[in-house]
């Protein structure tokens, strides 16, 4: 604990502070809270995504034979994905917009009809990935400040609010010796102005 002055101006400086922490500890604790929700929320939906892509996956496999053996190329290329921005508890985060693809040039009367089935899941597994990697970026930015959050409600729980509390404690305990010495001292010069010797000081148990 930082040493402190043991003045009436740092008492106020320490309630003052702990006042001050005690109102911006609820909304630390509700901000940990969204963001918890929030990331339970995108881990699942990453759990969707992998479960999609790995059905896609599975539905491409049985094309691939096909493939080598009529030398045939899925038409899909990918040209671009769209990204925009959102914000979750204050966190700027990218979002997902979609993906732009297309398909190359094919002879309909050499290409066989699967070809179309195929690109189509090529295509939607494509947007699957994309987006699977956008929500992985959400998942960083939203631990991170999730971890810096965390950090300071434990500050503000286990440090500062018990540090300040304490402050106070003592400050007082010296101010309330201080008053307790000075109102003494004050009775002793006022019994010598008069003339007189001051009076004997006795303890409660010599008194009893």
């Amino acid at each position: 604990m930082a040493k402190v002055k043991l003045t009436k101006t740092e008492l106020k400086a320490q309630k003052d502070a702990l006042a001050r922490f005690e109102r911006f500890l609820p909304m630390l604790q509700l901000k940990k809270q969204q963001l918890q929700l929030e990331v339970a929320g995108m881990r699942s939906r990453a759990d969707e995504l992998a479960k999609t892509m790995n059905a896609l996956i599975a539905s491409l496999s049985g094309w691939l034979g096909l493939l080598a053996d009529e030398s045939v190329d899925i038409p899909v290329v990918l040209d671009r994905v769209n990204v925009g921005n959102g914000n979750i508890a204050g966190v700027t985060i990218p979002v997902f917009k979609g993906v732009e693809t297309h398909r190359g040039e094919i002879d309909l009367f050499a290409t066989p009809p699967w070809v179309d089935d195929a690109a189509a899941a090529a295509e939607k597994l494509m947007a699957t990935d994309a987006e699977k990697r956008v929500l992985e970026q959400q998942i960083l930015l939203i631990e991170e400040e999730l971890r810096t959050t965390s950090q300071r409600v434990n500050l503000f729980e286990k440090v500062k609010i018990p540090e300040c509390k304490e402050n106070i404690r003592v400050i007082g305990i010296v101010l309330a010796d201080e008053q307790t010495s000075a109102v003494a001292r004050g009775k002793i010069a006022k019994s010598r102005d008069k003339g007189g010797e001051p009076a004997p000081v006795h303890d409660e148990e010599d008194a009893a």
